[in-house]
């Protein structure tokens, strides 16, 4: 029988080609086999290949850290996500997926809504890469500082994180969520950046009419092949829902090919948590078959 640290073991193989730190390192030294006593009609005794020891890591979830960018005005406060076996593989780098949350929550929702441990089990079983999540803080959303979150989001956080954790460092394997509120910021600063982000996902998104020329233009603006992948879901008895429909209009008369789910359920934090491991399941597939840098 196959064990899930098997699963896993050989996910990660797969997923680090070409990386030495996908195993711990090991010196090896030579030494004399003793020369095996034969005796006549009876045969020499083999000894059967031995296994390989898996890393207890594989099967431990992974961690949560706070982290803060203290040069931002206000300090640009974070939690992240690093999947398991991460201090294991030194040399390993990382896709990441930024997880915004929703008005009048805080930096913890996408954790309350069970996304690490989502991700643990989904690496466990070898159905998604190992990979990183940054919950950012949104909390000043009534306030001066809050307009400028999206600044301190795309030109110090990103950064910051890049440089302090082991991430894969480019379009392709970095990807942009939001619900709600966070799911305008992904309308804002997603199609704004299409070289930051290569998918980006709006679960029941708080995009209002007065946004839909704007998002048309910016999206019109972006060359087909720089176009990040997109995830639209809203509820059928969603508050927003009218909102959401009209997005997913503006997709469609921009010819921007996109997934609408209309799932049952209202804008709340039960919708959002019954749905959790879809969306995680769809952003990591984009990184199934991608090499990671060393």
């Amino acid at each position: 029988m196959i064990t899930r640290q098997a699963i896993l073991f050989a996910t990660c193989l797969s997923f680090l080609a070409g990386l030495s730190s996908c195993a711990p390192s090991v010196e090896i030294t030579s030494t004399q086999a003793p020369t095996p006593t034969v005796v006549a009609g009876v045969p020499s005794p083999t000894s059967p290949p031995a296994a390989p020891t898996p890393l207890i890591c594989l099967t431990e979830p992974g961690s949560l850290q706070q982290g803060v960018v203290a040069t931002t005005n206000p300090p640009q406060e974070f939690i992240i996500y690093l999947p398991p076996c991460y201090k294991n593989f030194a040399n390993a780098r990382y896709p990441t997926l930024y997880l915004l949350h929703g008005q009048t929550y805080f930096q913890d929702q996408w954790a309350r809504l069970r996304a690490p441990e989502v991700a643990d089990q989904l690496i466990h079983v070898g159905e998604a890469p190992p990979f990183i999540m940054v919950f950012p803080d949104d909390r000043y959303w009534n306030t001066p500082a809050g307009s400028g979150f999206g600044m301190r989001f795309i030109n110090d956080l990103i950064p910051y994180v890049d440089a302090n954790y082991r991430t894969v460092a480019d379009r392709e394997h970095r990807s942009l969520g939001g619900l709600s509120r966070g799911g305008g910021w992904v309308a804002q600063l997603g199609f704004a950046h299409p070289e930051l982000f290569g998918a980006l996902g709006f679960h029941s998104p708080a995009i209002f009419k007065d946004n839909s020329p704007y998002l048309g233009r910016i999206i019109q603006a972006i060359p087909n092949e720089m176009r990040p992948q997109v995830w639209l879901d809203i509820g059928d008895a969603d508050q927003e829902l009218g909102h959401g429909v009209l997005f997913e209009e503006i997709l469609r008369n921009n010819d921007y090919i996109h997934e609408f789910h209309r799932f049952s359920g209202d804008h709340s934090e039960l919708y959002w948590g019954a749905h959790v491991n879809q969306y995680l399941r769809w952003y990591t597939q984009f990184w199934r078959n991608n090499s990671v840098k060393p």
